[in-house]
Protein backbone atom coordinates (compact mmCIF):
# COMPACT_ATOMS: atom_id res chain seq x y z
CA UNK A 1 0.00 0.00 0.00
CA UNK A 2 1.46 3.38 -1.01
CA UNK A 3 1.84 6.31 1.38
CA UNK A 4 -1.11 8.27 -0.07
CA UNK A 5 -3.44 5.30 0.36
CA UNK A 6 -2.28 4.80 3.94
CA UNK A 7 -2.93 8.47 4.65
CA UNK A 8 -6.44 8.24 3.20
CA UNK A 9 -7.15 5.13 5.29
CA UNK A 10 -5.93 6.87 8.44
CA UNK A 11 -8.14 9.87 7.75
CA UNK A 12 -11.14 7.57 7.19
CA UNK A 13 -10.47 5.75 10.47
CA UNK A 14 -10.20 9.05 12.34
CA UNK A 15 -13.45 10.27 10.83
CA UNK A 16 -15.23 7.03 11.77
CA UNK A 17 -14.00 7.49 15.31
CA UNK A 18 -15.32 11.03 15.42
CA UNK A 19 -18.67 9.81 14.03
CA UNK A 20 -18.90 7.46 17.04
CA UNK A 21 -18.11 10.38 19.32
CA UNK A 22 -20.85 12.41 17.63
CA UNK A 23 -23.35 9.56 18.05
CA UNK A 24 -22.70 9.22 21.79
CA UNK A 25 -22.85 12.98 22.37
CA UNK A 26 -26.17 13.32 20.57
CA UNK A 27 -27.62 10.16 22.13
CA UNK A 28 -27.15 11.82 25.51
CA UNK A 29 -28.89 14.93 24.18
CA UNK A 30 -31.67 12.86 22.59
CA UNK A 31 -32.42 11.23 25.93
CA UNK A 32 -32.40 14.42 28.00
CA UNK A 33 -33.39 17.37 25.78
CA UNK A 34 -36.92 18.26 26.88
CA UNK A 35 -38.63 21.57 26.22
CA UNK A 36 -38.79 22.14 22.47
CA UNK A 37 -36.39 23.56 19.85
CA UNK A 38 -35.34 26.70 21.75
CA UNK A 39 -34.45 24.60 24.79
CA UNK A 40 -32.62 22.14 22.52
CA UNK A 41 -30.40 24.94 21.23
CA UNK A 42 -29.51 25.75 24.83
CA UNK A 43 -28.62 22.11 25.52
CA UNK A 44 -26.46 22.03 22.38
CA UNK A 45 -24.63 25.20 23.42
CA UNK A 46 -23.91 23.85 26.89
CA UNK A 47 -22.74 20.41 25.74
CA UNK A 48 -21.08 21.04 22.37
CA UNK A 49 -19.96 24.69 22.46
CA UNK A 50 -18.99 25.24 26.08
CA UNK A 51 -18.06 21.75 27.28
CA UNK A 52 -16.77 19.93 24.19
CA UNK A 53 -15.76 23.08 22.25
CA UNK A 54 -16.67 21.69 18.83
CA UNK A 55 -17.40 25.24 17.63
CA UNK A 56 -16.99 28.74 19.05
CA UNK A 57 -19.79 31.04 20.20
CA UNK A 58 -19.76 33.23 17.07
CA UNK A 59 -19.83 30.22 14.77
CA UNK A 60 -22.65 28.64 16.75
CA UNK A 61 -24.70 31.84 16.61
CA UNK A 62 -24.17 31.98 12.84
CA UNK A 63 -25.29 28.36 12.48
CA UNK A 64 -28.41 28.93 14.55
CA UNK A 65 -29.27 31.96 12.40
CA UNK A 66 -28.97 29.86 9.25
CA UNK A 67 -31.21 27.07 10.55
CA UNK A 68 -33.86 29.49 11.80
CA UNK A 69 -33.91 31.10 8.37
CA UNK A 70 -34.65 27.83 6.55
CA UNK A 71 -37.79 25.67 6.55
CA UNK A 72 -37.49 22.56 8.66
CA UNK A 73 -36.81 21.53 12.27
CA UNK A 74 -34.31 24.16 13.41
CA UNK A 75 -32.79 22.27 16.35
CA UNK A 76 -32.36 19.07 14.34
CA UNK A 77 -30.80 21.06 11.50
CA UNK A 78 -28.34 22.63 13.96
CA UNK A 79 -27.48 19.17 15.29
CA UNK A 80 -27.10 17.79 11.77
CA UNK A 81 -24.78 20.67 10.85
CA UNK A 82 -22.69 20.23 14.01
CA UNK A 83 -22.27 16.54 13.18
CA UNK A 84 -21.33 17.48 9.61
CA UNK A 85 -18.78 19.99 10.88
CA UNK A 86 -17.29 17.52 13.35
CA UNK A 87 -17.13 14.32 11.29
CA UNK A 88 -18.42 14.92 7.79
CA UNK A 89 -21.45 13.10 6.31
CA UNK A 90 -21.11 10.16 8.72
CA UNK A 91 -21.13 12.60 11.63
CA UNK A 92 -24.24 14.32 10.29
CA UNK A 93 -26.05 10.98 10.00
CA UNK A 94 -24.87 9.95 13.48
CA UNK A 95 -26.08 13.23 15.01
CA UNK A 96 -29.56 12.95 13.48
CA UNK A 97 -29.98 9.25 14.29
CA UNK A 98 -28.90 9.57 17.92
CA UNK A 99 -30.90 12.74 18.63
CA UNK A 100 -34.06 11.47 16.93
CA UNK A 101 -34.20 7.78 17.82
CA UNK A 102 -35.21 7.95 21.52
CA UNK A 103 -38.33 10.06 21.04
CA UNK A 104 -39.26 8.31 17.78
CA UNK A 105 -39.18 4.89 19.45
CA UNK A 106 -41.25 6.10 22.40
CA UNK A 107 -43.90 7.59 20.11
CA UNK A 108 -44.05 4.46 17.94
CA UNK A 109 -44.56 2.37 21.07
CA UNK A 110 -47.34 4.75 22.12
CA UNK A 111 -48.97 4.45 18.69
CA UNK A 112 -48.81 0.66 18.65
CA UNK A 113 -49.99 0.40 22.26
CA UNK A 114 -52.66 3.09 22.17
CA UNK A 115 -55.33 0.41 21.92
CA UNK A 116 -54.58 -0.71 25.47
CA UNK A 117 -55.91 2.60 26.79
CA UNK A 118 -59.39 1.27 27.27
CA UNK A 119 -61.91 1.97 29.99
CA UNK A 120 -62.63 5.22 31.78
CA UNK A 121 -59.07 5.90 32.95
CA UNK A 122 -57.59 5.19 29.52
CA UNK A 123 -60.14 7.42 27.85
CA UNK A 124 -59.31 10.16 30.35
CA UNK A 125 -55.57 9.96 29.62
CA UNK A 126 -56.15 10.26 25.87
CA UNK A 127 -58.60 13.12 26.40
CA UNK A 128 -56.12 14.92 28.64
CA UNK A 129 -53.45 14.64 25.95
CA UNK A 130 -55.80 16.29 23.47
CA UNK A 131 -56.55 19.11 25.92
CA UNK A 132 -52.89 19.82 26.65
CA UNK A 133 -52.32 20.20 22.90
CA UNK A 134 -54.57 23.28 23.08
CA UNK A 135 -52.38 24.89 25.72
CA UNK A 136 -49.13 24.02 23.95
CA UNK A 137 -50.25 25.33 20.56
CA UNK A 138 -51.66 28.48 22.23
CA UNK A 139 -48.30 29.03 23.91
CA UNK A 140 -46.53 28.62 20.57
CA UNK A 141 -48.88 31.09 18.85
CA UNK A 142 -48.47 33.61 21.69
CA UNK A 143 -44.68 33.42 21.75
CA UNK A 144 -44.27 33.45 17.98
CA UNK A 145 -46.68 36.35 17.56
CA UNK A 146 -44.69 38.48 20.00
CA UNK A 147 -41.43 37.69 18.19
CA UNK A 148 -42.48 37.49 14.54
CA UNK A 149 -45.37 39.98 14.45
CA UNK A 150 -44.09 42.93 16.52
CA UNK A 151 -45.67 45.63 14.34
CA UNK A 152 -48.93 46.38 12.53
CA UNK A 153 -47.57 45.33 9.14
CA UNK A 154 -46.62 41.83 10.16
CA UNK A 155 -49.72 41.43 12.34
CA UNK A 156 -51.78 42.25 9.24
CA UNK A 157 -49.85 39.67 7.19
CA UNK A 158 -50.65 37.08 9.88
CA UNK A 159 -54.34 38.01 9.73
CA UNK A 160 -54.32 37.71 5.94
CA UNK A 161 -52.79 34.24 6.30
CA UNK A 162 -55.63 33.21 8.63
CA UNK A 163 -58.17 34.35 6.04
CA UNK A 164 -56.40 32.48 3.25
CA UNK A 165 -56.29 29.14 5.11
CA UNK A 166 -59.91 29.57 6.23
CA UNK A 167 -61.22 30.14 2.71
CA UNK A 168 -58.75 27.86 0.87
CA UNK A 169 -58.58 24.63 2.86
CA UNK A 170 -55.88 22.00 2.81
CA UNK A 171 -52.19 22.25 1.99
CA UNK A 172 -52.89 24.50 -1.02
CA UNK A 173 -54.20 27.20 1.30
CA UNK A 174 -51.18 26.90 3.58
CA UNK A 175 -48.72 27.10 0.68
CA UNK A 176 -50.61 30.09 -0.71
CA UNK A 177 -50.51 31.81 2.70
CA UNK A 178 -46.72 31.37 3.04
CA UNK A 179 -46.14 32.53 -0.55
CA UNK A 180 -48.38 35.56 -0.08
CA UNK A 181 -46.65 36.37 3.20
CA UNK A 182 -43.24 36.23 1.55
CA UNK A 183 -44.35 38.53 -1.29
CA UNK A 184 -45.92 40.94 1.18
CA UNK A 185 -42.69 40.93 3.16
CA UNK A 186 -40.68 41.84 0.05
CA UNK A 187 -42.97 44.82 -0.46
CA UNK A 188 -43.65 45.96 3.11
CA UNK A 189 -40.92 44.64 5.44
CA UNK A 190 -37.64 45.94 4.04
CA UNK A 191 -36.78 48.26 6.96
CA UNK A 192 -34.56 47.57 9.99
CA UNK A 193 -32.30 44.92 8.51
CA UNK A 194 -31.09 42.40 11.07
CA UNK A 195 -27.40 42.39 11.96
CA UNK A 196 -25.46 39.34 10.85
CA UNK A 197 -22.52 37.63 12.51
CA UNK A 198 -19.28 36.31 11.03
CA UNK A 199 -18.91 33.27 8.81
CA UNK A 200 -18.32 29.58 9.32
CA UNK A 201 -16.93 27.11 6.80
CA UNK A 202 -18.45 23.63 6.34
CA UNK A 203 -17.01 20.74 4.33
CA UNK A 204 -19.62 21.20 1.57
CA UNK A 205 -18.63 22.27 -1.94
CA UNK A 206 -20.71 24.52 -4.17
CA UNK A 207 -21.31 21.53 -6.46
CA UNK A 208 -22.62 19.41 -3.56
CA UNK A 209 -24.81 22.27 -2.41
CA UNK A 210 -26.26 22.75 -5.87
CA UNK A 211 -26.93 19.02 -6.16
CA UNK A 212 -28.77 19.00 -2.82
CA UNK A 213 -30.97 21.91 -3.94
CA UNK A 214 -31.78 20.15 -7.22
CA UNK A 215 -32.74 16.97 -5.36
CA UNK A 216 -34.89 18.98 -2.93
CA UNK A 217 -36.81 20.68 -5.76
CA UNK A 218 -37.07 17.51 -7.84
CA UNK A 219 -38.63 15.59 -4.96
CA UNK A 220 -40.97 18.46 -4.04
CA UNK A 221 -42.21 18.83 -7.61
CA UNK A 222 -41.95 15.20 -8.75
CA UNK A 223 -43.26 13.17 -5.83
CA UNK A 224 -46.94 14.25 -6.17
CA UNK A 225 -47.00 13.34 -9.87
CA UNK A 226 -45.13 10.07 -9.33
CA UNK A 227 -47.38 9.13 -6.42
CA UNK A 228 -50.50 9.78 -8.49
CA UNK A 229 -49.12 7.78 -11.41
CA UNK A 230 -47.95 4.59 -9.68
CA UNK A 231 -50.49 4.40 -6.81
CA UNK A 232 -48.07 2.88 -4.28
CA UNK A 233 -49.28 3.57 -0.70
CA UNK A 234 -45.76 3.89 0.73
CA UNK A 235 -44.84 6.45 -1.93
CA UNK A 236 -47.98 8.46 -1.10
CA UNK A 237 -46.92 8.48 2.56
CA UNK A 238 -43.40 9.63 1.66
CA UNK A 239 -44.82 12.37 -0.57
CA UNK A 240 -47.19 13.70 2.11
CA UNK A 241 -44.60 13.84 4.88
CA UNK A 242 -41.88 15.22 2.58
CA UNK A 243 -44.18 18.06 1.52
CA UNK A 244 -45.03 18.85 5.14
CA UNK A 245 -41.36 18.94 6.12
CA UNK A 246 -40.50 21.16 3.17
CA UNK A 247 -42.96 23.90 4.15
CA UNK A 248 -42.40 24.25 7.89
CA UNK A 249 -41.22 27.77 8.62
CA UNK A 250 -40.94 28.91 12.21
CA UNK A 251 -40.44 25.83 14.37
CA UNK A 252 -41.76 22.38 15.12
CA UNK A 253 -45.25 23.40 16.19
CA UNK A 254 -45.95 24.76 12.70
CA UNK A 255 -45.88 21.21 11.36
CA UNK A 256 -49.21 20.61 13.15
CA UNK A 257 -51.53 22.22 10.55
CA UNK A 258 -49.48 20.83 7.65
CA UNK A 259 -49.63 17.26 8.95
CA UNK A 260 -53.27 17.61 9.90
CA UNK A 261 -54.03 18.54 6.32
CA UNK A 262 -52.08 15.54 5.00
CA UNK A 263 -53.23 12.75 7.34
CA UNK A 264 -56.50 13.77 9.02
CA UNK A 265 -58.35 15.40 6.16
CA UNK A 266 -57.38 12.50 3.91
CA UNK A 267 -58.81 10.02 6.43
CA UNK A 268 -55.53 8.23 7.15
CA UNK A 269 -55.66 9.10 10.87
CA UNK A 270 -58.59 10.25 13.00
CA UNK A 271 -58.60 13.67 14.65
CA UNK A 272 -58.62 12.00 18.08
CA UNK A 273 -55.57 9.90 17.25
CA UNK A 274 -53.81 12.93 15.82
CA UNK A 275 -54.27 15.15 18.85
CA UNK A 276 -53.56 12.47 21.44
CA UNK A 277 -50.29 11.71 19.67
CA UNK A 278 -49.43 15.39 19.46
CA UNK A 279 -49.98 15.67 23.19
CA UNK A 280 -47.81 12.61 23.84
CA UNK A 281 -45.05 14.14 21.68
CA UNK A 282 -44.74 16.94 24.24
CA UNK A 283 -43.83 14.47 26.99
CA UNK A 284 -40.79 12.93 25.27
CA UNK A 285 -37.32 14.42 24.73
CA UNK A 286 -35.89 15.27 21.36
CA UNK A 287 -37.39 16.94 18.25
CA UNK A 288 -41.13 17.45 17.84
CA UNK A 289 -40.86 16.23 14.25
CA UNK A 290 -40.71 12.67 15.60
CA UNK A 291 -44.49 13.05 15.84
CA UNK A 292 -44.28 11.85 12.23
CA UNK A 293 -43.13 8.43 13.44
CA UNK A 294 -46.29 8.14 15.57
CA UNK A 295 -48.49 9.05 12.60
CA UNK A 296 -46.62 6.74 10.24
CA UNK A 297 -47.12 3.81 12.60
CA UNK A 298 -50.92 4.33 12.47
CA UNK A 299 -51.31 4.42 8.69
CA UNK A 300 -53.24 1.18 8.24
CA UNK A 301 -51.63 -1.58 6.12
CA UNK A 302 -48.71 0.69 5.17
CA UNK A 303 -48.15 1.65 8.84
CA UNK A 304 -46.34 -0.10 11.67
CA UNK A 305 -42.57 0.14 11.95
CA UNK A 306 -42.10 0.51 8.18
CA UNK A 307 -44.63 3.35 8.00
CA UNK A 308 -43.00 5.06 10.97
CA UNK A 309 -39.57 4.85 9.31
CA UNK A 310 -40.87 6.18 5.97
CA UNK A 311 -42.67 9.11 7.60
CA UNK A 312 -39.72 9.94 9.84
CA UNK A 313 -37.15 10.02 7.03
CA UNK A 314 -39.50 11.90 4.70
CA UNK A 315 -40.29 14.73 7.10
CA UNK A 316 -36.65 15.39 8.03
CA UNK A 317 -35.13 14.97 4.56
CA UNK A 318 -36.18 18.28 2.93
CA UNK A 319 -34.80 20.37 5.80
CA UNK A 320 -31.45 18.59 5.60
CA UNK A 321 -31.28 18.89 1.79
CA UNK A 322 -31.97 22.63 2.05
CA UNK A 323 -29.37 23.03 4.77
CA UNK A 324 -26.66 21.28 2.72
CA UNK A 325 -27.75 23.23 -0.35
CA UNK A 326 -27.67 26.66 1.27
CA UNK A 327 -24.52 26.30 3.41
CA UNK A 328 -22.06 27.20 0.63
CA UNK A 329 -24.05 30.32 -0.33
CA UNK A 330 -25.34 31.41 3.07
CA UNK A 331 -22.87 34.18 3.90
CA UNK A 332 -23.71 36.10 0.73
CA UNK A 333 -27.44 35.43 0.62
CA UNK A 334 -28.35 36.27 4.22
CA UNK A 335 -26.99 39.81 3.97
CA UNK A 336 -29.35 40.76 1.14
CA UNK A 337 -32.19 43.03 2.28
CA UNK A 338 -34.65 41.27 -0.03
CA UNK A 339 -33.95 37.88 1.57
CA UNK A 340 -34.45 39.27 5.07
CA UNK A 341 -37.69 41.03 4.07
CA UNK A 342 -39.07 37.89 2.42
CA UNK A 343 -38.47 35.86 5.57
CA UNK A 344 -40.09 38.48 7.79
CA UNK A 345 -43.28 38.21 5.74
CA UNK A 346 -43.18 34.40 5.52
CA UNK A 347 -42.66 34.07 9.27
CA UNK A 348 -45.60 36.38 9.98
CA UNK A 349 -47.77 34.23 7.71
CA UNK A 350 -46.67 31.17 9.68
CA UNK A 351 -48.10 32.74 12.85
CA UNK A 352 -51.44 33.12 11.09
CA UNK A 353 -51.42 29.51 9.88
CA UNK A 354 -50.70 28.21 13.37
CA UNK A 355 -53.35 30.52 14.83
CA UNK A 356 -55.95 29.07 12.48
CA UNK A 357 -54.89 25.55 13.48
CA UNK A 358 -55.34 26.47 17.14
CA UNK A 359 -59.08 26.74 16.48
CA UNK A 360 -59.51 23.96 13.90
CA UNK A 361 -58.73 21.14 14.61
CA UNK A 362 -57.09 21.64 18.02
CA UNK A 363 -59.75 23.59 19.94
CA UNK A 364 -62.83 22.16 18.28
CA UNK A 365 -61.71 18.57 18.86
CA UNK A 366 -60.45 18.87 22.45
CA UNK A 367 -62.59 21.49 24.18
CA UNK A 368 -66.02 19.93 24.53
CA UNK A 369 -67.16 21.55 27.80
CA UNK A 370 -66.27 23.87 30.70
CA UNK A 371 -64.10 21.28 32.47
CA UNK A 372 -61.91 20.84 29.41
CA UNK A 373 -61.66 24.62 29.02
CA UNK A 374 -60.57 25.00 32.64
CA UNK A 375 -57.96 22.25 32.25
CA UNK A 376 -56.57 23.79 29.05
CA UNK A 377 -56.38 27.23 30.69
CA UNK A 378 -54.58 25.73 33.71
CA UNK A 379 -52.04 24.08 31.43
CA UNK A 380 -51.53 27.34 29.52
CA UNK A 381 -50.84 29.27 32.74
CA UNK A 382 -48.44 26.57 33.93
CA UNK A 383 -46.52 26.81 30.67
CA UNK A 384 -46.44 30.59 30.28
CA UNK A 385 -46.54 32.09 33.78
CA UNK A 386 -45.01 29.31 35.87
CA UNK A 387 -42.57 28.15 33.14
CA UNK A 388 -43.28 24.53 34.03
CA UNK A 389 -41.54 21.88 31.87
CA UNK A 390 -43.73 20.64 29.03
CA UNK A 391 -43.50 16.99 30.11
CA UNK A 392 -44.72 17.91 33.60
CA UNK A 393 -47.71 19.79 32.17
CA UNK A 394 -48.53 16.81 29.94
CA UNK A 395 -48.58 14.51 32.98
CA UNK A 396 -50.82 16.97 34.84
CA UNK A 397 -53.18 17.15 31.87
CA UNK A 398 -53.38 13.35 31.63
CA UNK A 399 -54.33 13.18 35.33
CA UNK A 400 -56.81 15.99 34.81
CA UNK A 401 -58.33 14.09 31.89
CA UNK A 402 -58.80 11.04 34.13
CA UNK A 403 -60.44 13.24 36.80
CA UNK A 404 -62.86 14.65 34.21
CA UNK A 405 -63.65 11.18 32.87
CA UNK A 406 -64.54 9.74 36.29
CA UNK A 407 -66.51 12.78 37.48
Amino acid sequence: MDEAAMERQARAAGRAGRAGEVFLAFLKLGLTSFGGPIAHLGYFREELVLRRQWIDEKGYADLVALCQFLPGPASSQVGFALGLLRAGPLGAAAAWTAFTLPSALLLVLFALGAGVFGGTAGFGVIHGLKVVAVAIVAQAVWGMARTLCPDRTRASIALAAVLIVVFVSGSIGQIAAIAAGGLAGLWLCRGADAAVSGHITFPVSHAAGATALVVFLALLAGLPALSAAVQVPELAVFDSFYRAGALVFGGGHVVLPLLESEVVRTGWVSADQFLSGYGAAQAVPGPLFTFAAYLGALLGPQGGLAGAAIALVAIFLPGFLLLVGIIPYWDTFRTRPAAQALMRGANAAVVGILGAALYQPVWTTAITGPYEFALALTCFVLLTAWKAPAWMVVVAAALGGVAIAVS
